[in-house]
């Protein structure tokens, strides 16, 4: 992070912009009051770029990038409005230019349906605590962030964006997407990627143009881009495609 602010300001100086429009700092494994501290220290940095920052409350399970809460306590799944609170009242005193990401039952990757126990609708009771703490005529006063909604149902996602979620991550699902186009592509021409030369067509015909990764990865770019089509329709955001 250090080193990523270091040369968004050196980039900053020169031409007038950060050279990241955001960054994700996630230290939801840290206390509450050291999280929100060193975020703060952070953003107090960016802010003067106007450069987004999202951070993290409240423990998302499952597993991702070594990190393995597959069997916290179910009830650090979900945040509380109290906790949200903090993070805004602390943010909001240096700039407008952030969101939370809150955890309410979120998972990493995907798990059997009735596994994992979304509640988005706590959302709103995040961002009415919040109102009501501000005196804010707003109802949606707080920019949340939906983690691990791989796997999840278009009413979750409705729920959560409903209640003010302005980012989704889909990370699983796109990956997995992207390896259909690759693994469907390879079992339809196994007979002509299993050797450089020789193919169903003759023993002696080359395989180039099959194997060539510019033609099997592009298939993959094919059924991940089918798969965000559909996230974008799911999230009411297709018209700006």
């Amino acid at each position: 992070m250090d080193g990523m602010l270091d040369e968004d300001e050196r980039y900053f100086k020169e031409h007038g912009e950060p050279l990241f429009s955001s960054h994700m700092l996630d230290l939801s494994e840290e206390p509450k009051d050291e999280n929100i501290a060193t975020v703060k220290k952070y953003f107090e940095r960016v802010a003067p770029m106007k450069q987004w920052l999202e951070m993290e409350i409240g423990i998302t399970g499952g597993e991702e990038d070594g990190v393995d809460n597959s069997g916290v306590d179910n009830s650090a799944l979900y945040t509380q409005p109290a906790d949200i609170y903090d993070v805004y009242a602390a943010l909001s005193s240096v700039a407008p230019y952030f969101s939370i990401a809150a955890a309410f039952g979120n998972v990493h990757g995907v798990y059997k349906p009735g596994n994992v126990k979304l509640q988005p609708e706590l959302l709103g009771k995040h961002q009415a605590y919040t109102k009501e703490q501000i005196k804010s005529s707003s109802d949606k006063p707080i920019y949340l962030v939906f983690h691990g909604g791989s796997g999840s149902s278009k009413e979750e996602f409705s729920t959560a964006i409903g209640h003010g979620v302005v980012k989704v991550n889909l990370d699983t699902d796109l990956q997995y997407a992207y390896l259909e186009g690759i693994r469907d592509y390879m079992l339809n021409k196994k007979d002509y990627v299993s050797s450089q030369v020789g193919n169903p067509d003759g023993a002696d015909k080359p395989n180039k143009k099959y194997f060539d990764p510019r033609v099997w990865v592009r298939e993959g770019e094919k059924t991940m881009s089918a798969r965000v089509k559909i996230a974008l329709a799911d999230f009411g955001s297709a018209g700006s495609v």
